[in-house]
């Protein structure tokens, strides 16, 4: 199984070039499951009941999310409802939405996809370890083929997590900081790893907004409207071989689109 996941995909532009090299880029990778970071597509902050449709529609298996995931109160109901989304597992249960899902790829093998908060720096109220090792549980007895999303600031912390699930999940993918990290590997006991899949969004901003209002924003340190970046798209993704549920390879992709 080739397993195909999109870095934070962000605002207007990211979702625009994704939408337009996604069939091709599954067709020249062969791949089976395509999972995306979805929780900065609209306008870079949160995501749409619409827009995750139109994602879902361009061939997109399963959307992730983060912690901006509250930002459009619209896409709620849609969390509770839909199986293709999914919010992080570590937020209060009363929460809308679920933090794993498990859907067919496209051969029919099921596919679990866990996402996860990161707890260092993200304030997200309960640490990921906590309950990973329930939801691993609970996604095997559903999928051989495990993927984590653990969507966090601290780099410590998404590697202790890549080295606690290695052999017990498929792949761990770092999400969050838009940058995506050299060290794409496959850990000692099968599990594919990456510390950030990166961004795939304007290529001359920072993360993703406009470049001269961040600049004035640090130079000034004062509040400013964020507005997503233009021109070219950098698309970060990994590619992840998988088989009997533990990976292969995994190799980090960078396009300017």
């Amino acid at each position: 199984m080739n397993i195909l996941f999109i870095g934070d995909i962000f605002g207007q532009p990211g979702r625009d070039a994704l939408v337009d090299r996604l069939p091709t880029l599954i067709d020249e990778r062969a791949v089976d499951f395509v999972i995306a970071n979805g929780e900065n597509v609209a306008n870079g902050a949160g995501i749409t009941s619409k827009l995750a449709a139109r994602l879902l529609a361009g061939g997109v298996d399963v959307i992730t999310t983060g912690n901006h995931v509250w930002r459009q109160r619209e896409v709620f109901p849609f969390l509770d409802t839909s199986d293709q989304i999914v919010r992080p597992a570590n937020m209060a249960a009363a929460c809308p939405g679920r933090g794993l899902t498990v859907r067919a790829a496209h051969d029919g093998d099921p596919v679990a996809v866990i996402d996860l908060l990161g707890h260092l720096f993200m304030d997200s109220g309960l640490s990921p370890f906590r309950i990973v090792d329930a939801l691993v549980d609970e996604a095997g007895a559903m999928a051989e083929t495990i993927v984590v999303d653990i969507h966090g600031e601290a780099t410590s912390e998404k590697v202790a997590m890549g080295h606690y699930l290695d052999g017990r999940v498929t792949a761990v993918l770092g999400t969050h900081t838009h940058v995506q990290t050299s060290d794409a590997r496959v850990l000692p006991k099968g599990t594919a790893y990456i510390t950030d899949v990166g961004m795939t969004g304007p290529l001359e901003s920072v993360i993703g907004v406009r470049t001269d209002i961040i600049i004035q924003r640090f130079i000034t340190e004062m509040p400013v409207h964020f507005e997503v970046g233009d021109g070219a798209v950098r698309l970060n993704a990994v590619v992840i071989a998988a088989t009997g549920g533990r990976a292969t390879a995994i190799e980090a992709i960078e396009e300017i689109l």
